[in-house]
């Protein structure tokens, strides 16, 4: 393999749009739940937040990802990735770890 794979053949721009559209499709799941039950109650601020721990996490992937040429490699920097947004989305939410910027 020369490096050259499908996901580095895409420009940069062309990736982080990819992961801006799925940011945002992720965040209408919460709008639109808003609209139909009094059970999901988010204000600007939960948005912005979950926005930029998503975006980060996306960013991060992208430019960590066109680092590595191993298949291997960027399953684990996924997976890695995403077991440390869910930590924290996790603290925020609940108070996981009981640090001062927990939820509860």
């Amino acid at each position: 393999m020369t490096g050259n794979d499908g996901f580095n053949a895409q420009p940069v721009s062309k990736q982080l749009m990819i992961v801006m559209f799925v940011v945002a499709a992720i965040l209408l799941v919460p709008l639109v739940a808003m609209q139909f039950t009094s059970e999901v109650n988010w204000d600007i601020f939960d948005f912005a937040v979950m926005g930029i721990l998503l975006l980060g996490t996306g960013t991060a992937f992208v430019v960590g990802a066109r680092m590595f040429t191993a298949t291997k490699a960027r399953v684990i920097l996924g997976i890695v990735l995403g077991l440390t947004l869910f930590l924290v989305w996790a603290e925020l939410a609940v108070g996981v770890f009981g640090t001062p910027f927990a939820g509860s």
